[in-house]
This record gives C-alpha cells, structure tokens and sequence, in this order.
C-alpha cells in the first residue's frame, strides 16, 4: 500500500509541474505517466497476500476485524486491508528458577504456599497453540500480545489456586500427578475463554525447603533400613529353616541305620568299603576277617 501512496505523490507532483511555466511544464506529462504506473503496481502487490507455513492472517479493514481467517498460501485481498499475521505452530512458555531457561530472564519460578504454610518453589513449561478459528476474536480483544495478558497470569494463578489445597510433601510425592492434573483442566479452561489451546502442562520440577527435603530423607534412609532388617531377618529365618530340615534328614538316617541294617548287610558294606580301598593306588594294609580274628594281608601298587 505504500508504494500505492508513493504513486499517489508522484502524480500530484506531475500535476502540478504540468501546471506550472516553461520548462517545467514539458515533463508533467511523464511525471503523471510514472505515477499512474506506481499506484497500479502499489494496488496490485497490496492486493497479493502471502502468508507462511505455520500461520494464519486476520483482516482489518478501517478498523474492523474480518471473520474470514487467511490460511497459509496466495491470497488475493482487498488492497486496502491491513493483515495481522499469527502463529498457529505449538508455543511454549517456561517459568523457570534458572537463568536463560525461560521467556524472563532470571529466576522466574512460581512461588506458592501449601496448605501446612510451606513456601513450594515450581518450575512449569506450557505447551499451546493459537486457535485457528478465534484469532479474530483475540486480535479485535486482546492483541497480538495474548502472552503476557493471558499466558503467563492464567498460568501463576491456576498453580498458586490449587498447590493452597495440598501439602508440600503431597506436591512433591504422592499427589503430583493429582496436582499437575488439576491445573491442567483449570489452564486448560480459561485458555479456550480466551482462543488457545493447551497442549500439554509439564511440572518440571517442585522444591521443597531445606527442612522438607532433610526430613524427607531422613524417612527415607529410615525405611532403607527397615527394609534391610527385614531381608536380613528372613535370610536367616530361611537358614534356620534348612539347618532343621538337614538334622531331621541325619536323625531320620540314623533311625533307619540302627532298626533296619542286618548282620549281613553291614559284612556285605564292609566288603565293599575293603576293595574300594584295595584298589586305591596308595599302599594299605586290610585285614579280612571279624570277631577280631583276621589275616593282615599288605597291598602295594608297587
């Protein structure tokens, strides 16, 4: 549209020198000429819009806001419409305690009480996206700057709402998926009030104070350690176990040795023991016989 009012210039100063005396007067004529081609050109390239991959163009004509929404590609438009561009590609805004980390520099995390009276420090990132179809509505109620007014106070204000209801302990153990839920659904409303889409709420870290994290670990070596006592425990339940399993099995044994071996079976085991040691390679001597009346015989290997 600029180069439209250049053209627009252009041909007043054509007028105006055609108007004018000798020798001025001789080069109106081209002048004119020259500014009816610029605001030609000017109308045309403001009646050809472009929008790029990954946004959506808004209409504003003398003020008002256009329903039509322009989708990424060629458009031809109205030569005097103004277009808003918005991005409809997943955004992402972090607070963060660490510097660089997030949009603000510094530490920007999110500082609640609990409900024992505990100041819980919270590092959050939000994934969202604009709405193809409320970009009007956003741009004619909000602006293009929807990050500051609605992103970043909706976001702090949903974590402070619901961390109140829960303890610093709960937040960082048992209930944190219950906690990371809620505010979920509750960003997750007031964006859509406003023309954006929550993708995803990620809690990325919870700290708790100093004494918290001491106590809390302090519970946990304790249990630790429970828990050690009782493998230990039962290891040796289990040992005292299988030694009293291993003497009934020598008690049983015996019992069998001394009611159920005869005078025969136990000549016949001596016999085998005997000529198990006659053929060790190792010199013996063996004496064959019982009552105490028997031959020494002497074996060698060599």
């Amino acid at each position: 549209m600029l180069i439209a009012i250049l053209g627009v210039i252009v041909l007043i100063v054509g007028i105006v020198l055609k108007r004018s005396p000798e020798p001025g007067s001789r080069f109106g004529g081209i002048v004119n000429t020259v500014g009816i081609v610029i605001i030609v050109l000017g109308l045309l390239l403001s009646a050809v819009k472009v929008i790029d991959p990954g946004k959506i163009g808004v209409q504003v004509l003398f003020g008002k806001v256009q329903d039509e929404v322009l989708e990424s590609g060629l458009h031809i438009i109205n030569p005097l419409v103004d277009v808003t561009t918005f991005s409809i590609q997943t955004e992402n805004y972090t607070m963060s305690a660490r510097s660089g980390e997030g949009q603000v520099q510094g530490d920007d995390a999110i500082r609640v009480l609990s409900s024992d009276g505990l100041e819980v420090t919270i590092d959050l990132s939000v994934l969202y996206r604009v709405s193809p179809a409320k970009a009007p509505f956003i741009l004619q109620n909000i602006g293009v700057n929807y990050e500051d007014k609605i992103v970043r106070p909706v976001t702090r204000t949903a974590i402070r709402d619901n961390a109140v209801n829960y303890q610093a302990v709960d937040l960082y153990s048992v209930k944190r998926q219950e906690f990371q839920f809620k505010i979920n659904k509750t960003i997750t409303d007031n964006f859509a009030k406003n023309g954006l889409e929550v993708q995803q709420v990620l809690v990325r870290n919870i700290t708790l104070p100093a004494t918290v994290r001491a106590s809390i670990e302090s519970k946990i070596n304790a249990e630790q350690d429970a828990q050690k006592m009782q493998f230990v425990l039962q290891k040796e339940r289990q040992e005292a176990d299988r030694k009293r399993v291993e003497a009934q099995g020598i008690a049983d044994y015996q019992k069998i040795l001394s009611t159920g071996l005869s005078d025969k079976q136990l000549i016949y085991e001596s016999i085998k023991a005997q000529k198990e040691i006659a053929l060790s390679p190792n010199a013996k001597v063996i004496i064959i016989g019982g009552g105490g009346k028997g031959n020494p015989i002497m074996l060698s290997d060599k």
